[in-house]
């Protein structure tokens, strides 16, 4: 039955085989999952943040369980843009569609990083990394400043004829205002949310439980915070949205689109379960067949509001 669902989704002019991504420095460089799935199950991946030169990230402790969630702060830790595009890009099969992660201090930084990465034609797109919550230069600052978001999506913009990407903070006032901004400068496609800025505390040695203090809260803890900015952005701009935050199961996906998304990212589930991101995408097409979409392209928006027929 599902075989008669088209499950194609076109995000910002990166075609998909299917909705269902898997969330930057939560799916590694691909390879890493590639013993546990064919990785061309998916629409695709959103690679590991990537940095100019490599980075060894915050000291541990650097991740903790909370309930419903996942707090971290591993502040992009990651081999540099080199060694991604001359080792690990290359030992991807060639139908699995790539989107590289971008992530600086200034915008200079993400523009000579998103330029390198342009001249490969394995890089179907370019997502810049614009919220991170818990590095202590960069990305949440230009998440949280609609002018230095602006400069910094124009600046990006400038260098790249790839679809262009911007991956949103839920730490911010309206939601939608930045969504505007993004729109404006030039973005592609807006992805939403990140990491949740949080702490816990351990109260025997009454101390933060990691070292960085400040982490990212991830997991389903968020999701309703992030379906509610998905759906506020979706009323402000005409470019496509990515999901992001808290999906587990198919129905969870199909929450973010029907709010408006286009497509979706599956982020910490794949430390529980490298295989989520098919079972999502397969469940996704069952759910569309099983209520008469013949798209899932469909379930875009298509919630259904109090009084509405």
């Amino acid at each position: 039955m599902t075989e008669s669902v088209d499950t194609r989704v076109d995000l910002g002019g990166i075609a998909l085989r299917n909705p269902v991504l898997t969330a930057s420095g939560t799916f590694g460089y691909g390879t890493e999952f590639a013993p546990f799935m064919d990785l061309a199950a998916l629409g695709g991946f959103v690679a590991k943040s990537l940095t100019l030169e490599p980075r060894s990230g915050n000291p541990p402790p650097r991740i903790a369980e909370t309930p419903s969630g996942m707090l971290n702060a591993i502040s992009i830790e990651n081999i540099g843009v080199e060694a991604f595009l001359g080792e690990r890009l290359p030992e991807l099969p060639a139908d699995v569609v790539v989107i590289a992660s971008c992530f600086g201090t200034d915008p200079g930084n993400y523009a000579e990083l998103a330029e390198r990465l342009s001249a490969s034609p394995r890089v179907a797109g370019i997502e810049i990394n614009a919220s991170c919550p818990h590095v202590k230069s960069g990305g949440i600052e230009f998440g949280q400043d609609p002018r230095l978001l602006g400069e910094l999506v124009e600046r990006v913009r400038a260098v790249t004829p790839k679809p262009l990407l911007v991956k949103l903070s839920p730490n911010v006032t309206r939601i939608d205002d930045m969504a505007r901004v993004c729109e404006a400068s030039g973005a592609d496609a807006i992805c939403l949310i990140n990491a949740v800025q949080a702490m816990e505390v351990d109260v025997e040695s009454r101390r933060p439980v990691l070292s960085n203090v400040l982490g990212g809260l991830s997991g389903p803890a968020i999701r309703p915070i992030a379906l509610r900015m998905v759906w506020q952005a979706a009323q402000a701009v005409s470019i496509p949205i990515c999901g992001v935050g808290g999906i587990i199961t198919p129905e969870d996906a199909v929450k973010f689109m029907l709010c408006g998304a286009t497509a979706v990212q599956v982020g910490t589930a794949n430390y529980l379960n490298p295989a989520v991101g098919r079972e999502v995408a397969e469940g996704i097409a069952a759910y569309a067949a099983r209520h008469g979409f013949p798209r899932v392209a469909d379930l875009t928006g298509a919630l259904r509001l109090p009084g509405a027929p």
